[in-house]
């Protein structure tokens, strides 16, 4: 169906237009059929169909994550009202069949009857040139990978056709943890490498387009920002063979559209849907409708602390004085978050993360720091966000914008188109902006890699830079990695407590993950990168 057809035909729907009664009988290959697929509506979806992609968006980390295996994954266990929760601590094999840990390496022993999509059998050679890959191509990717202390080709050696050993440069207790992230994946190198070129090596535009890896789901078609379908890998050996057949994903921009196909049974899954409609259909009971928070997320206003006014800490703090927290939490989110604001002034910093900050909404107090700091008439600014998740940025921005506006702080609201977010990001130009960061490593020192090193990294978003903030973080992991629980401790809560001081980002709540499915959809897991994983979902 093209896309204008199919949009129509959900216009038709939201509109309540009179569909034609179903045949009475309806054959039982037909029902088969149905219920092997799996029918998802979201607004966005994939820009790049390789996590490894330059700029590759958050719905890409989903046909990565389905399509893809790494050496290990996650055990499971009960999370927050019985949901299948990732266990942060215990690993399984996914490609890998034994992992042996030692001092300074790990080593793996590969399952000798995995295959990749074309039929070509997984070896050592395909990991090794995976993983020096992902050190290699730049970007996030391999920031991601320096997360783990894992940096140079060097570390990942060959020990035979199914063995491979990854050597550590120092000891990191985030090294085990982020093998089983999304971006150490592994690919079929020698189909890769034929479809590669001098410009283009690692053959990123090659992988942009269609999925080359040994994972339970394949692309079969690919219409970028209108469908995404994928069909079951039948000699999947990762895991039990999923129930689900196909899955068809479809991009409908109209959050009302994507309510009326749920409600009426022709779609099973959708997320992104404004909070009030999740409320909704929670309350009238017709579907399931799971809500969990982030594991080490947060929504937060980001300052760019290269340029004037946002260089200066006083402007920034008037900045977080200002922000409209409760009414965001009431008419964005109905509640649907944990507040990260108006922590009591005797609260104690917490060895933990997310935490609360002591701001709360006080404009006369906002008024006098940017008298302090020279701007008592306030500003021009522009204050940007995804338009991927528009539901809630766009509400969330005018809220801001209007809080802003009795500062004399004039903020005209900048909407990025999903496909570029990521690029926007990266350029670290736009002065004012709201995003979500959730860490897929779920410590605070991992957290603040990520945001607040002066390695600067993608999500480092307000390129902020502190030479005591470093000595903090860098000295958080080398505690975690030797066992040194005070000292630890110490380097948590200082960095908490500067970034807080000096605030180039504004925490204001701790996201939900809000799904709503049909009530014969079973298997939903919540996982570190919060997208859909269909290998254990089923349809009853």
């Amino acid at each position: 169906m093209k896309r204008r057809d199919f949009l129509k035909s959900v216009s038709g729907l939201a509109a309540g237009a009179v569909l034609p009664a179903a045949p009475g009988v309806i054959s039982s290959a037909k029902a088969d059929a149905r219920s092997e697929t799996l029918l998802i509506v979201s607004e966005g979806g994939p820009n790049n169909l390789d996590i490894h992609g330059v700029g590759t968006n958050v719905p890409g980390y989903e046909v990565s994550w389905n399509c893809y295996d790494r050496l290990i994954s996650h055990e499971m266990k009960s999370g927050p009202g019985g949901v299948p929760y990732y266990d942060r601590d215990k690993f399984k094999g996914e490609l890998a069949d034994d992992m042996k840990i030692d001092d300074m390496s790990v080593t793996f022993k590969l399952k000798k009857n995995a295959k990749f999509h074309d039929g070509t059998p997984v070896t050592a050679k395909d990991v090794k040139w995976s993983l020096d890959r992902a050190v290699s191509v730049g970007g996030f990717p391999t920031f991601q990978m320096s997360a783990g202390s894992l940096t140079k080709p060097e570390q990942f050696v060959v020990v035979d056709d199914y063995t491979v050993r990854v050597d550590f440069l120092k000891k990191d207790r985030l090294t085990i943890p982020d093998l089983a992230v999304i971006v150490p994946c592994v690919v079929n190198s020698e189909l890769v490498k034929k479809n590669a070129s001098e410009k283009d090596p690692w053959g990123l535009e090659y992988t942009k387009q269609q999925t080359a890896g040994s994972g339970a789901y394949k692309v079969t078609k690919w219409t970028a920002g209108t469908e995404v379908v994928m069909e079951r890998n039948e000699d999947w050996v990762g895991g039990p063979l999923p129930k689900i057949k196909r899955v068809i994903w479809r991009m409908v921009p109209q959050a009302g559209n994507r309510r009326a196909l749920l409600e009426r049974g022709d779609a099973d899954i959708s997320y992104e849907l404004p909070f009030k409609d999740f409320q909704e259909m929670k309350a009238n009971g017709k579907l399931n409708v799971v809500s969990l928070p982030f594991s080490n997320g947060i929504q937060y206003i980001g300052m760019n602390v290269t340029k004037p006014p946002f260089d200066n800490p006083k402007v920034r703090q008037a900045m977080a004085y200002a922000m409209p927290y409760q009414k965001i939490m009431d008419a964005v989110l109905f509640g649907l978050g944990n507040p990260m604001f108006g922590a009591a002034k005797d609260k104690a910093t917490e060895v933990a993360w997310p935490q609360a900050t002591q701001y709360f909404t006080d404009m006369e107090k906002a008024k006098a720091l940017l008298a302090e700091a020279g701007y008592a008439s306030g500003f021009e600014t522009t204050i940007s966000f995804d338009l991927n998740f528009a539901g809630v940025n766009e509400p969330l921005c005018v809220l801001v914008q209007e809080s802003l506006a009795q500062l004399g702080i004039k903020a005209t609201i900048n909407k990025v188109p999903g496909a570029n977010w990521r690029t926007e990001l990266n350029k670290k130009e736009m002065p004012l902006f709201t995003n979500v960061f959730s860490g897929w490593l779920d410590y605070p020192e991992y957290f603040f890699y990520w945001c607040y090193h002066g390695n600067n990294s993608v999500f480092n978003t307000m390129s902020y830079k502190s030479a005591e903030m470093d000595k903090l973080i860098d000295g958080a992991r080398t505690a975690a990695a030797t066992g040194d629980k005070s000292a630890y401790d110490a380097d948590v809560k200082g960095f908490v407590d500067l970034a807080f001081a000096e605030v180039p980002r504004i925490p204001l709540y701790q996201p939900f993950v809000n799904v709503a499915m049909q009530k014969n959809i079973s298997g939903y897991q919540y996982w570190f990168h919060r997208r859909l994983d269909y290998r254990a979902m089923a349809k009853g």
